[in-house]
Parts: structure tokens; C-alpha cells; sequence
């Protein structure tokens, strides 16, 4: 499972992953604004969600789950479900306010941080892992690449007619709410 081949394949999993959220975070973004509410839009999202997922599990002939053993779940497994609407919401209401590099490098920095404490202390039933110094180097980087993208961060370009006259019609102008 070590070999340098299949950790390049899962890297490379990961990585094709990782360049899925921006485009969730974009096209969530034009849900939103086309539904009139942020949480319209994770809603759907979610539901989306659910109707790509059936026929995998399906296709993939996933055996039925144990329900019995949701009765003997800790509490903190069901973070996960919350974490998602809150990540989507978030993505929805700051990707058009911020932009998706500052949003993601934003989320990336808070991941790793995350992942650091999770890994050493081993919470969530995951195996513990030592914060190296080569891993911290890693993060601090990252850290510094969020606060350069925040700090540089450009002005916002005028927006394509059809999307302006979208968010205006959704949101209302700045004029109006003044």
C-alpha cells in the first residue's frame, strides 16, 4: 500500500479532489444568486449530492449499512453533515465577496491546522501522527501564502452584464440598500 507508485496514484486522487472545490464553490456561488438565498443553493447542492451518489453506491454494490450501529456513534460523527452545510453556505456567501483564491486559500490554511491538531492528538478515532518540523515548515508556507493572497488580493473587475444584472436583481445593489 506504500509503494511510491500508489501514494503518487492517491496524491494525484487527492489532487484532482482538491481542484473539484473551487468549482463547487463557483457554481454554488451562480445557484445561489439564481435562487434568490444562499441556503436555497446548499440545499440543492445537497440534493444534487444524494442523486449522484445513489447509483455509485449502487453500481458499486455497496452492501446495505449497519444501521444498528448508528445507536453506538459518538456524537462528533455526525459533524461531518454539518461541517458540509456550513462549508457550502460559507462558499455560497464569501466566494462573491471575497473571490475563490481567497476563499480556498482561506480553507486550505484552516484545514491543515485542523489536520495538524487531528493527527497529533489522534482525535476521531485517527491514528496519531507527530507534528514534524518538515509538516510545520509546510503549513507555516501555506499560512504565509494566505496572508500574501489576502494582503495582494486585486480590486474587483467589472462583472459580465448578465451576471451583474443577476446579483443586483438577487441581492440588490449597493445603491439601493444605502
Amino acid at each position: 500500500m506504500n509503494s511510491p507508485f500508489t501514494l503518487v496514484a492517491l496524491a494525484a486522487v487527492a489532487v484532482i479532489a482538491g481542484a473539484l472545490v473551487p468549482l463547487q464553490a463557483g457554481s454554488n456561488a451562480e445557484l445561489g444568486r439564481a435562487l434568490g438565498h444562499p441556503l436555497w443553493a446548499t440545499l440543492v447542492s445537497l440534493v444534487v449530492s444524494i442523486f449522484v451518489v445513489i447509483p455509485i453506491v449502487l453500481a458499486m454494490q455497496a452492501q446495505a449499512p449497519a444501521l444498528v450501529a448508528i445507536r453506538q456513534l459518538p456524537a462528533w460523527a455526525w459533524l461531518g453533515g454539518v461541517a458540509g452545510v456550513i462549508y457550502i453556505s460559507s462558499a455560497l456567501i464569501l466566494v462573491p465577496r471575497v473571490g475563490a483564491t481567497s476563499f480556498i486559500v482561506c480553507v486550505i490554511a484552516g484545514q491543515l491546522i485542523t489536520s495538524l491538531l487531528l493527527d497529533y492528538h489522534g482525535w476521531m478515532n485517527l491514528p496519531e501522527r507527530e507534528i514534524s518540523i518538515g509538516r510545520m515548515v509546510g503549513v507555516i508556507f501555506v499560512l504565509v501564502g494566505m496572508v500574501t493572497v489576502q494582503w495582494f488580493s486585486p480590486t474587483v473587475l467589472p462583472a459580465h452584464p448578465s451576471t451583474k444584472q443577476v446579483a443586483t436583481e438577487t441581492y440588490g445593489s449597493a445603491e439601493s440598500k444605502g
